[in-house]
């Protein structure tokens, strides 16, 4: 059996922690089309209080799976045409999400490729947007809990790998702070 990250991983670490600890490890989907899967490589952390996180203000209908336990599923649309996948980090009740920034195409290639309408590996996962639509991640994602069969994380079997920490991409409010983290000197990052 495969060792899917237990929910009681989400919930065991605060935002910034598991920021960093997911990094390493592999997104999977089960789809009806194939499998296809990642090893996560950047993430962003985004934090109560927070001006950039989607729940600085209050609870809405879009935020909604932020306030859910760890764990669970956030995706949300930008700039009206791209989604991005994010996992709650807080606890139940508080707005706290990871984002998945990049990954490393490791299963379904192929099938990602023809998603995405490119051949190039590297344009494959690299960015939120692309990795979405890369692994078919869709709105119906929202509320799943990333234990379940269909769409899980799978724990890290490298942890040889320095981590950087540096400030998140395309935002105005919180551009400051250092809530960005990425493997370094892997060619699947967004950006540098």
């Amino acid at each position: 059996m495969q060792n899917i990250l237990p929910k009681e991983f989400y919930e065991k670490h605060d935002t910034l922690t598991l920021s960093k600890l997911l990094l390493g490890c592999t997104l999977v989907h089960e789809s009806p089309e194939g499998r296809t899967a990642g090893i996560i490589v950047e993430t962003e952390g985004y934090l109560q209080g927070d001006p950039a996180c989607h729940a600085y203000r209050k609870k809405s209908v879009r935020n909604a799976p932020m306030f859910e336990s760890p764990g669970t599923c956030y995706v949300y649309l930008i700039y009206g045409m791209h989604y991005c996948v994010n996992i709650s980090s807080g606890a139940k009740d508080i707005g706290e999400a990871v984002l998945i920034r990049a990954l490393e195409p490791t299963e379904g290639i192929e099938l990602m490729q023809k998603r995405r309408k490119t051949n190039d590996l590297k344009n494959l996962c690299s960015g939120p947007a692309k990795l979405v639509q890369a692994m078919g991640i869709t709105l119906d994602f929202n509320f799943l809990t990333l234990d379940s069969e269909e769409f899980h994380c799978l724990a890290s079997t490298n942890h040889d790998f320095s981590i950087v920490t540096t400030t998140r991409i395309g935002i105005t409010q919180g551009a400051d702070l250092p809530y960005r983290f990425y493997i370094e000197g892997n060619r699947f990052v967004s950006r540098k």
